[in-house]
């Protein structure tokens, strides 16, 4: 068990919110097209799975297959503890203190029509010496829709816009940048935003990025399922859907390869399976 200050335990409760919205309308959605899918939820604890003394916390993992989402995943979780020497060195504020403390929600969809475009969204509060959020959402669609991609980074635009001018402009940048590939020279998908170490180092910090990370949560949670909805009926080819597989397996190369939330998880003791679910359930490489 370990113990949050007012702080952690405001991120930590939006962060499962925000869980129990988003899985609450991807069923939704599930049950417009005649299914009864629904999502399963596993607890872990970084305790009962053996993380040395003084370390603990854990999570939800949460996972639907259904008749639109063929696997979506949405996971929360809370760990506290600290970092190896060698990992430590890497993160913002952990190189003279390995503490840490990280609560998050991490949502990948991986959809049964080629049409509908598979998504990201992970949203963070981190602290070390230093504390700050991070996160981003980014589309990534086998078959790209200029529509789609237009609405996307229009709602991200939006909810940034309160935020700065170039706000947006610079977390899509720095989403552009992320996502790519370079063994494979492409990029993930059409982008989105991306953004890390918005620093707290004081109750205005915090509320203001706060604010920051729970607006981009709820603009995923607004535009992503009327992406959904616009493409889920389309009749789709053979070959649509095997360009799909074979464009997941390039998505599995990233996430396998470069995706720093994976390592995170994997360097922190976390759930396996809840660090994979962003794996699709089925790949080709051509």
């Amino acid at each position: 068990m370990i113990s949050l200050d007012p702080q952690q335990q405001a991120a930590r409760s939006w962060f499962e919110s925000l869980r129990d919205r988003i899985c609450a309308e991807f069923e939704a959605i599930e049950a417009e097209a005649g299914s009864d899918a629904r999502f399963d939820y596993t607890p872990w604890d970084r305790e009962a799975d053996g993380v040395a003394p003084g370390e603990g916390g854990g999570g939800v993992r949460g996972v639907m297959t259904g008749q639109v989402f063929e696997k979506v995943g949405v996971n929360v979780s809370t760990v506290g503890g600290e970092f190896a020497p060698d990992f430590a060195a890497s993160i913002h504020g952990a190189s003279e203190d390995p503490s840490f403390f990280a609560t998050g929600i991490s949502l990948v969809a991986h959809m049964a029509n080629p049409h509908v475009p598979a998504v990201h969204m992970n949203t963070r509060f981190l602290a070390t010496t230093r504390r700050w959020f991070g996160g981003g959402a980014d589309l990534n669609p086998p078959i790209p829709y200029v529509e789609d991609t237009d609405a996307f980074h229009a709602r991200l635009r939006a909810a940034c816009a309160p935020f700065g001018p170039d706000v947006y402009e610079r977390y899509a940048k720095w989403a552009e940048d992320y996502f790519y590939i370079p063994h494979r020279g492409v990029h993930r998908g059409v982008g989105g935003i991306f953004y890390d170490h918005l620093e707290c180092g004081d109750d205005a910090e915090f509320d203001r990025n706060f604010q920051l990370t729970q607006a981009v949560g709820e603009a995923f949670l607004d535009i992503f399922p009327q992406i959904v909805r616009r493409r889920m009926g389309l009749p789709f080819t053979e070959d649509e859907r095997e360009a799909q597989l074979i464009w997941r397996g390039r998505y599995a190369e990233f996430n396998l390869v470069y995706d720093r939330g994976t390592l995170f998880g994997l360097k922190t003791g976390g759930n396996i399976d809840a660090i994979l679910m962003s794996l699709p359930p089925l790949a080709k490489w051509s």
